[in-house]
């Protein structure tokens, strides 16, 4: 009996001694591929239930690949402006709580231009920051610092627009990230040839848009898509040689204005038949999907492609100067789907089934918490966002029940408005005149019947319920300048509405 003991004991203590040597799985690898200004429909890869004239018209096929390998989100949102989906993702909340609802450059100042009688609030114009304290911003942990706690070697390249320029989220360095590439306070490049050095001196444009970083390549005949993805490829080698677990974050400028010729795909599209300016679009459409291959091909050369999750979205829908997205209406900058609903694609080998449509609804700030899973990250803050991943995992789980909000209290481009959707059901809220719009957006995508005179109950539902967010999340509203006084919130729009029926 005890000669039993010991050996039974040795066998335990043998055992934990093995599991104990037992090399750690390494984190999967995250590379987000985050472009500008790419509408729902700006593909060869049709995320509608039919295909449509825009994806036949456009040339995709890394796109094309990578959703044949993965799963399609066909209904993915963002915000309609590019700064509030920026710091969604970063911070994992919701444009109406970080107040940063409208895109950011100049350091205190506003691109809204001046209402007769509307006033915008003092929003968080300066953006996003790492120090508490810093006036119109809003202070969070972001993902980067998550990941980098985490043992991830955080990787920025192109776009940033964080925050406005002599505050300390115009460099994404203080924002978590080991490496930066290309990125400032400016949403936009003042060119992207490399001939004009990426400026826009050429045309006489603010230089404030001139992107840094890129000087090796300035006064050579390459567009700036391709030089940001020789980087980004570079940055990758780096990191897999120092055997660490990579966050690549690679935020294109393209397609966002200004729409300049790249010579690689232009003349097929204009051979094509498509306008100047179409061809243009498309051409610089084709050259962000060529970086999306070329991405791909170096996590295979590096090995590494069967741990690496590659997640494809855009920041909001297509410019008004685009192809309207039909069957969509609107476009970026407006409350309808066109402005909010954008392309997604998500593959994860050995976890995504390949060929998959994913249904269920999701939105840009739930980015945050998906990431920080994947990575196995605690972080025990609280968060708007919600975690994908049972998503990703499964093409058959129904979460339809959630609220997702927008708000937009500004007048650039576009009036006021802040919006809910719920299930099958959006409304949508214009401060100015205090309209509610209500659509199914199941059977009418398109939004084209409003059916606020006859689901009135579902009206006061939604009503009432994009109220209490915005309350709660003490979203900064428009007031009247005349008056001094907030305009209505949605709930007090419809008591005013139904008193004078």
């Amino acid at each position: 009996m005890k000669l039993h003991l010991n050996c039974s004991c040795l066998w335990i203590g043998l055992v934990a001694i093995l599991f104990q040597c037992q090399p750690k799985a390494t984190p999967p690898n995250i590379v987000f591929f985050f472009v500008d200004d790419m509408g729902w429909q700006d593909t060869s890869v049709p995320f509608h239930s039919e295909e449509t004239g825009l994806n036949r018209q456009y040339h995709t096929p890394n796109m094309e690949t990578l959703a044949k390998d993965g799963m399609k989100f066909t209904q993915a949102y963002a915000y309609a402006v590019c700064s509030p989906s920026r710091i969604s993702l970063m911070t994992g909340l919701n444009a109406a709580r970080h107040g940063v609802t409208n895109w950011t450059l100049r350091k205190d100042r506003s691109p809204d231009p001046d209402h007769a009688w509307y006033l915008p609030p003092d929003w968080n114009m300066n953006g996003l920051t790492n120090e508490p304290g810093r006036t119109r911003t809003i202070y969070a942990k972001t993902l980067p610092q998550l990941l980098k706690q985490g043992g991830y070697r955080t990787i920025h390249v192109g776009k940033a627009h964080f925050g406005a320029m002599e505050t300390p989220g115009e460099d994404p360095m203080n924002l978590g990230f080991d490496v930066n590439i290309a990125g400032h306070a400016a949403g936009g490049p003042g060119s992207y040839l490399g001939v004009n050095n990426f400026s826009g001196a050429w045309r006489n444009a603010d230089l404030i848009w001139d992107v840094p970083g890129l000087e090796k390549y300035h006064g050579q005949d390459i567009f700036m898509t391709e030089a940001l993805t020789l980087e980004a490829l570079h940055a990758v080698e780096q990191a897999v040689k120092e055997s660490k677990p990579f966050y690549l974050y690679m935020s294109h400028y393209a397609i966002h204005a200004p729409w300049e010729i790249d010579n690689r795909y232009y003349q097929k599209y204009m051979d094509a038949g498509l306008s100047q300016f179409d061809a243009t679009y498309a051409a610089m459409i084709e050259g962000m999907d060529k970086s999306l291959g070329d991405i791909r091909e170096k996590l295979k050369e590096l090995s590494v492609a069967e741990n690496t999750v590659i997640v494809f979205m855009s920041d909001n829908g297509a410019p008004k100067q685009a192809a309207r997205n039909f069957p969509l209406r609107g476009h970026k900058l407006t409350p309808y789907e066109g402005g909010v609903r954008v392309p997604m694609i998500v593959s994860w080998p050995g976890v995504t089934k390949p060929q998959t449509i994913q249904d269920q609804y999701v939105m840009v700030e739930d980015v945050f918490p998906t990431f920080l899973e994947i990575a196995g990250i605690q972080y025990e803050h609280k968060v708007d966002g919600v975690s994908f991943v049972n998503l990703v995992k499964s093409d058959s789980i129904k979460t339809h029940d959630r609220s997702i909000y927008w708000h937009f209290p500004h007048t650039y481009d576009q009036p006021p408005y802040s919006s809910i959707r719920k299930s099958d059901w959006k409304l949508i809220y214009h401060h100015l005149d205090q309209r509610l719009e209500l659509f199914n957006i199941t059977i009418d995508i398109g939004e084209q019947n409003d059916l606020g005179e006859t689901e009135i109950s579902k009206l006061r539902e939604l009503a009432g319920e994009l109220t209490d967010f915005l309350i709660s999340s003490k979203a900064m509203m428009p007031s009247d300048k005349t008056t001094g006084e907030l305009l209505p919130y949605p709930d007090e729009a419809l008591t005013m509405i139904n008193s004078t029926k």
